[in-house]
């Protein structure tokens, strides 16, 4: 089991928040929520299916996704 760390920038966008992952966002990674939490929910679902397919497929992950080879967990406050 590993861990991955990785970036993501949420925006407000109107009336809702966009989340994406700036280096998978041409591969999916990207969505939105009408709150910010909501929306980091929404792209954590969305990243972790992106990972998963790249992995399936043999490609590399981009450099700014660091691994851990221990599980872990992210706080955000």
């Amino acid at each position: 089991m590993r861990s991955y760390i990785i970036p993501i920038v949420v925006e407000a966008d109107e009336d809702r928040w966009r989340a994406y992952v700036p280096e998978l966002e041409a591969r999916g990674a990207a969505t939105w929520g009408y709150t910010r939490e909501e929306a980091i929910r929404n792209i954590q679902e969305v990243a972790q299916m992106v990972i998963e397919s790249l992995i399936e497929d043999g490609e590399p992950l981009p450099t700014s996704i660091r691994q851990n080879e221990q599980p872990a967990i992210a706080v955000t406050v």
